[in-house]
């Protein structure tokens, strides 16, 4: 099911961000993972691979995964919007709009017990509240997206961390956490 919706959203003209892509950055990763992260937007070099989090930010996380034992191959990786925003300018709010379909199914076939968002548009997005990541990141929160329930950890994108060193050691902080959360039970409604 997901190899179909990745079929379907490579032909993906919804939104003029199809005009100056050079490809649809789907996601990658386990297809059954436990761990979904969601990021903002593909960048230059993830549009240019197809692969999401491949510059210095991927390897930062990929670092930091490994730090408490997490492998990047058990993990999915995708981002709120599926096309580079030109010169990596912010996404639109029409943009998030029209690509939330694409992520909330992805959410649906992969099934994580816990979504990791990356920063302010991915954390706004999928918690539903305008709250930015500096006041929430580090703070899991049950959530239903589509038919699914999962925790949601909102945390730093890494390259708030690869800028300031104070966010940084915020980020690697929140990474550390992650273990103890996928250790626990899936969520249900019961834990809202």
């Amino acid at each position: 099911m997901l190899v179909s919706l990745f079929r379907e959203a490579r032909q993906c003209t919804r939104c003029a961000l199809s005009e100056s892509r050079t490809q649809v950055v789907f996601g990658a990763g386990n297809a059954d993972a436990d761990l979904m992260f969601v990021g903002e937007a593909p960048g230059a070099e993830e549009d240019r691979q197809g692969l999401p989090f491949v510059g210095r930010s991927g390897a930062l996380l990929t670092e930091a995964l490994a730090g408490v034992g997490i492998d990047r191959e058990d993990v999915f990786i995708a981002n709120t919007l599926k096309c580079r925003p030109p010169a990596n300018r912010d996404p639109l709010a029409s943009e998030v709009e029209t690509c939330q379909p694409w992520l909330f199914r992805q959410i649906e076939l992969i099934e994580p017990k816990v979504v990791a968002t990356l920063g302010n548009f991915a954390t706004k997005l999928l918690t539903g509240e305008p709250t930015g990541i500096t006041k929430v990141h580090g703070k899991p929160v049950v959530r239903q997206l589509g038919e699914r329930w999962v925790r949601l950890f909102p945390m730093f994108h890494p390259a708030a961390a690869l800028r300031a060193s104070g966010v940084a050691d915020q980020f690697r902080d929140d990474v550390a956490a992650l273990p103890s959360l996928l250790a626990e039970p899936s969520p249900g409604p019961e834990d809202r």
